[in-house]
């Protein structure tokens, strides 16, 4: 009788101990069901961008240039500049084949608008005879990350946030990017006291029109094999 209760007793022993090892190894199976913790989700929506829907109609101007603009509504904003040789000549070019000029506002006409005092100069790009992007570029001041340089430009401005732009991959602390509906801005800050700073802006629909233009042109210079 004695030896069937010692057994006895070990069957039971042996029995618990696979029952507590087969809940232990389970126990990680149950863990990784679990669903991510509620504050990875929060930060994970708090990293979405908002889309920017601005139209042209809300496309901001850098004081009184704009995109869209003819050539005499941007040269009335420096007087004089319509008499510099080098203005005249940039106009009296006649545009690309495919509808594009060029034209520098540079210090000297920008000295007649002392809102400009801290611009270096303007490059412009027209395409049929319209402003569809511009840059301008200033002499400073010189900021350690290009959000203090967004934060400053969207001053008085119906534009997004500061957090709501695109950092530009490879140069996260200089380029940021704001892509709306019909338009673009980029913002570059650096050169030593900020004197390679400068803001772009472009006219999406005629960026768009542009590449059509030159997508065609090289598709009627290479006919397709056989025709």
């Amino acid at each position: 009788m004695r030896p069937f209760v010692v057994i006895a007793s070990l069957l039971i022993v042996v029995s618990i101990a696979c029952s507590g090892y087969k809940s232990a190894g389970s126990q990680p199976a149950i863990s990784n069901t679990q669903p991510q913790p509620a504050t990875e989700t929060n930060n994970a929506r708090a990293q979405e961008k908002t889309l920017c829907t601005l139209t042209m109609a809300g496309a901001p101007d850098i004081n009184g240039v704009k995109l869209g603009m003819t050539p005499a509504e941007l040269l009335a904003l420096f007087p004089g500049s319509q008499e510099d040789k080098e203005i005249r000549e940039s106009l009296a070019m006649p545009p690309s084949e495919f509808g594009v000029s060029n034209l520098t506002i540079r210090s000297a006409q920008l000295a007649s608008n002392e809102k400009f005092a801290e611009v270096n100069h303007i490059t412009l790009i027209l395409l049929d005879g319209r402003v569809s992007s511009f840059t301008v570029r200033y002499n400073g001041p010189e900021f350690s990350h290009v959000d203090k340089f967004v934060t400053k430009f969207i001053e008085g401005r119906n534009l997004p946030a500061v957090d709501q732009w695109e950092a530009f991959t490879g140069m996260d602390n200089q380029l940021k990017v704001l892509t709306c509906a019909d338009f673009e801005v980029r913002v570059f800050a650096g050169g030593q006291g900020g004197n390679l700073n400068y803001v772009l802006m472009q006219d999406r629909e005629a960026d768009k029109k542009l590449k059509d233009r030159r997508r065609r042109a090289r598709e009627q210079a290479s006919p397709t094999p056989g025709q």
